[in-house]
Formats: structure tokens, sequence, C-alpha cells
């Protein structure tokens, strides 16, 4: 109804201004209009053909392009080039400077643009120019909500006239649509429908501001792609390399999805449930892409193909969910260039030159920022746009920088394919520079290997003449001569194990001489282990360092001698009674006391000699 209602006073004013039209503007006759939209897609996309006249006695240096204010806000790209017949443009690749202008006496209802001609047009001149405006969110769902079965209708409002300050000799229009299948439109004199175009016209003799309002209520299941935000980061390296990051937030821009949403209906008939939804992108990368990713938040999306060949690459995306309307996505792709396509010098300064836009297929952005990241020590920055851009500038701090890489940051909003052109960032960069990082990389690692080789060769103990030194170096002795202590109690008492395993023999097989034998060995090596203690406790008992635990070592030296005793004595008891045929109870009677205690010596001897290991 909003839209209705502008146009609807767009009218009336033009209604006042038709025949109000200064005198001004009348010198200029289009002769001849072709206007031919393009409805196929989301982005709408007019070309007119004018074929102008100077009528008047002076020279015409400028031609106006009238929009109304409903739909200037929504112009996205607008160019104009002169057409030499025949559907040839003259100087191909060179636009006409354009320019928004406020002509006096006009209301604020219109929007001016001034097409600056190469050359004043002389009195009954005649020239043609091919205009081309595009239009983002130009097309209206209608309804603006639907559910996952219906399809997607939208509604396109225009005038079948050629809005323009000039009299029109003949005008056309033709309205290309997507499909044949038209819901309503609107029907005037000499209106024809052909397939899936409309056309209108011809009109002749056409007043300034003439207008013929239309409206067009059709099918179209077209992926309307809307990036609210766009971040690309283009990293330069000068060691071969072009880094490029996409960051999207897009959004589906047609008709609001209403209701619930069946997977199995979708999978199974995607062309009658979610005809309007949309499954997949495509972004056509440059010929020698390498190392290309897709992910979002989540991380890796692996429903992703590439393919290419010498002229290109494409990229096919595939979200994690087909997109309804209203709904939404964001993720990332990121891919490799090799920098000799994009870097060249020109006059002692290098420049990049990359395009602006988006890769991906007729994607509507309303916000895109373009971030070329330099090599740090790039200086004297300068960009050219081959259209208006909001510049800045910032710093971004990466691995191995001192004082950061400069990056030049553009912005633009409402942007269109036809936006995706090349500009240069050009900027001084000496040599050297690219030395700074091998550098620090050597400089890190020589300075480690220096660091490992002083550490290893430098004597980082403490002075041998401090005290502390001379207390750490006795108390290590005391600690040696401990152990030496450990070993020969552990010693003593495997032949204590030795001793009793020949009364066990002896119980077995009765054999009195060997037990005698194995005693008088055992007694022989318990002597040499009883002279090797005598130094090593005369050693401890002198020692300052060793007289906290000398007490518990003596004890253990003791209990040991003990135990050795005891042994002996219940080995000799046991010998005895097998000699004089004793056996039984009476020999039990004989060696329980002197078993207790072996038992009882033998734990007290591991019990210090896990004591001393402690310490």
């Amino acid at each position: 109804m909003g839209l209705r209602f502008d146009l609807l006073s767009l009218f009336t004013t033009l209604a006042l201004l038709s025949t109000t039209t200064t005198t001004v503007l009348s010198d200029v006759v289009l002769s001849k209009v072709d206007r031919r939209i393009d409805l196929t897609s989301q982005i709408v996309r007019v070309t007119s053909t004018l074929k102008v006249e100077n009528a008047g006695p002076g020279p015409v240096s400028e031609i106006l392009l009238t929009f109304p204010e409903v739909q200037a806000k929504d112009l996205a790209y607008l160019t104009a080039a002169l057409n030499e017949g025949k559907g040839k443009v003259r100087n191909s690749g060179s636009s006409l400077p354009i320019n928004v202008v406020n002509p006096e006496g006009m209301p604020p209802s219109l929007t001016f643009h001034s097409i600056s001609l190469p050359k004043a047009l002389a009195e009954g001149d005649v020239l043609t120019i091919d205009v081309l405006a595009v239009f983002t969110h130009a097309l209206r769902p209608f309804p603006e909500e639907i559910t996952q079965a219906d399809i997607q209708l939208v509604l396109f409002q225009d005038t079948a006239h050629y809005l323009s300050p000039y009299a029109v000799n003949v005008q056309s229009l033709t309205v290309r649509l997507p499909k044949a299948r038209i819901e309503t439109y609107t029907k005037l004199e000499n209106t024809n429908v052909h397939g899936s175009d409309i056309k209108y016209g011809p009109y002749q003799n056409l007043p300034p501001f003439s207008y013929a309002p239309v409206a067009v209520h059709f099918e179209t299941n077209q992926p309307f792609a809307v990036a609210q935000e766009l971040v690309r980061e283009i990293e330069i390296s000068h060691w071969g390399n072009v880094q490029v990051t996409e960051h999207y937030n897009i959004v589906h821009g047609g008709a609001k999805s209403k209701g619930e949403f069946s997977r199995l209906d979708f999978q199974a008939r995607p062309h009658l449930r979610g005809a309007s939804a949309f499954k997949n992108l495509v972004a056509k990368l440059p010929p020698r892409a390498h190392s290309i990713y897709y992910r979002d938040e989540i991380g890796n999306i692996s429903t992703s193909n590439v393919w290419g060949d010498p002229k290109k690459t494409e990229l096919l995306i595939e979200p994690r969910y087909p997109l309804f309307g209203g709904w939404r996505t964001t993720f990332t792709i990121g891919y490799g260039l090799p920098l000799q396509d994009f870097l060249f010098e020109s006059k002692g300064k290098r420049f990049i030159n990359f395009s602006f836009g988006s890769p991906i297929n007729d994607l509507v952005i309303d916000n895109i920022i373009v971030k070329v990241v330099l090599p740090e020590g790039s200086n004297d920055i300068f960009t050219s746009t081959p259209f208006p851009a909001k510049q800045g500038q910032e710093t971004k701090i990466s691995h191995l920088d001192v004082v950061g890489r400069p990056v030049v940051v553009l912005e633009k909003t409402n942007v269109v394919p036809e936006h995706n052109q090349y500009f240069q960032v050009y900027y001084r960069f000496n040599s050297l520079s690219m030395l700074r990082e091998p550098f620090m990389l050597i400089s890190g690692f020589f300075f480690i290997f220096v660091a490992c080789i002083v550490y290893m060769h430098v004597d980082m103990s403490i002075s041998k003449s401090s005290a502390s030194y001379l207390a750490k170096m006795q108390w290590d002795e005391v600690r040696a001569t401990i152990q030496q202590v450990q070993s020969v109690i552990n010693q003593c008492l495997y032949t204590h194990e030795k001793l009793e395993a020949s009364l066990r023999d002896l119980s077995r097989t009765g054999d009195v001489q060997a037990c005698k034998t194995a005693r008088k060995t055992a007694d022989s090596l318990l002597k040499e282990y009883s002279k090797e203690l005598k130094p090593l406790l005369s050693f401890l008992q002198s020692s300052p360092q060793a007289t906290q635990i000398l007490p518990k070592v003596e004890e253990l030296v003791a209990k040991e001698r003990e135990l050795q005793e005891r042994l002996i004595a219940k080995h000799s008891t046991i010998v005895d009674c097998y000699e004089k045929k004793i056996g039984g109870r009476e020999l039990e009677n004989r060696v329980a006391s002197q078993q207790q205690k072996v038992v009882v010596l033998k734990q007290e001897v591991e019990d210090l000699l896990d004591y001393i290991e402690e310490i």
C-alpha cells in the first residue's frame, strides 16, 4: 500500500509538471526511446536506448535522466554509453560521466542525473545513448508471506511511458519475465503478451513527464539471496600469495515463510514443496584459485564442490539447510591466488588490481566492506575505484609485525554484480623490507641456540668454597655411605633367607650334613659383611651431617646382628634335634621362643630399612 500511495502522489506531481515544463529543457527531443525491463532475477535491470536530437538553436552538453524518488532509493547502478547503431557501443569499455543534479523548479519527489556528453550536441545533431539502470528490492513479494507449498508471487510497478523532462516522439517498452505465468498485468493501448514478454507501445508524441502507471503481478522462484553484510579481506603477501577471506551474512529476501517446515516433503518434491527456496549458491572465483575452504560458526561444511578450467574456478556453496523467505545463514569462504596475477608496477609504484564485488552470482549486497591488507612498511597509499565508495584506513597486527600492516578499507551500500569491477590500490614498498620477517626468525632461533649453548657450558652450581656447597658435598657422601650400609644389610638378609632355606631342605630330606655346610657358609659370609660395615659406621660417626640419622643406622646394624644370633641359635637347635632323632611336638617347643623373636626382629629390621629409605 505504501508503494501505491507513493506512486499516486508522484503521478499527481507529474500531471502538474507536464503543463509547467521549463523552456530550457524543450531544446532536446527524444526522437525514439526503446526501453527493456528485465525481471528474470531479483535484480531489476532497465536498459534504455535514447535517440537524442537537439531541436534548439544552442549546443547541448548534457542530457538529464529522471527517476521517481521511490525508484531512486533502490537505484544501485547507473551507466551510459554512446551507441553508433545496430547494438554497437562506441568506445566500448568507457562510460559517460554521470552526476546527480538538482535543476531549479523541479519537485523533490524526482531525482535527476546528468549525462555529460564528450562533445556538445549542435543544432539538428542526433546521437544515440544506451542507459543501464539497475535496481534492488524493486520486486515486492505479494503476498508477503507464503507457506512451504505456495509459489512465490511478486509485484512490479513502473510507468509504461518513459519518464523524462523531454518530449518523446516514439517510445516502446518490453517487460521480460522469468516465466510465462502472469497473475495480472496492466492493459493499456497497444499492449501485447508474447510468451514471457509483455510489450507496451509504441506510443507517439508524448509530452515531457508523461506517465502511464503499470503493474505486473507474476511468479518467480529465482533465488532472492541478499547479503545484509559482506566483509572481504584481501591480504597481500609479497612472498607470492594473495589470501582472500569473505564473511557473508545472507538472508532470503523473498516472501517470508510461514507455517511449519517439512524436510521430508522438501526432499521428496522440492519443486512443489519449496520452489521459492534456494539450496545453493555459485561463486565464480579467479581461474587459479587454490586452498579453497567453506565453513561457518560450527566448522567446515563439506557440502560444497569445486570445479574449474583455465578460464575460471566455480565453487558450489550449499548451506546446511535450504533457505526459505526470511531465513538467514552466515558462512565464510576463503581461497588463495597467485600474486603475479594481481600485482603490477607503474611509475615506481606497485598496485594491486582486484575485483570489488562478490563472486557469487546475482547476489544483492546491502553493505559491503572491502579490506586490502598491504605488507608492513607500505606507504604513499592511493586508491582508485570505478565508482564512488567510502574510503578509510586502519592497521592490522599480525604475526611477526612490529608496527602493523596498513589496511585500506572501502565501504559501499546497495551493491549488485555490475559493481564487480576492478579497483586499484597504489603503494610504495621497499623490497628490503621483505627480509625483515626472515631476519627476525633467524635472529630468534640464533638467540635460542646461543642461550642453550651458554646454559650447557656455564657452571650454574654454587661456589665450591662456600659453606653451603661443602655441606651439600658432605651430605652427598653421607647419603652414599648409608646406601652402602643398606646394601650390606640387604645382603645379610639374603644370607638369612638361604639359612632358612637349608632348614626347609633338612625337614624334607633329613640331610644334616648339608644343613651344617650351609650354616658354615652363612657364618663366613656374615663375618665378611660385618667387616664391611665397620668402616662405614666409623665414617658416619665422624660426620656431622649424619648426626640425625646415625642412631637409626646403628639401631639397624644392632637389630641385624641380634637377628643373626637368633637365626644361628635356631639353626643349631634344629640340627641337634635331628641328630638326636628328636621331632614332633618336642622340636617345636624347643624352637618356639626363638622363632617368635626371629619374626619380631625381621619386622623391626624391615621397618628401619623403610625409614632410612624415606630419609
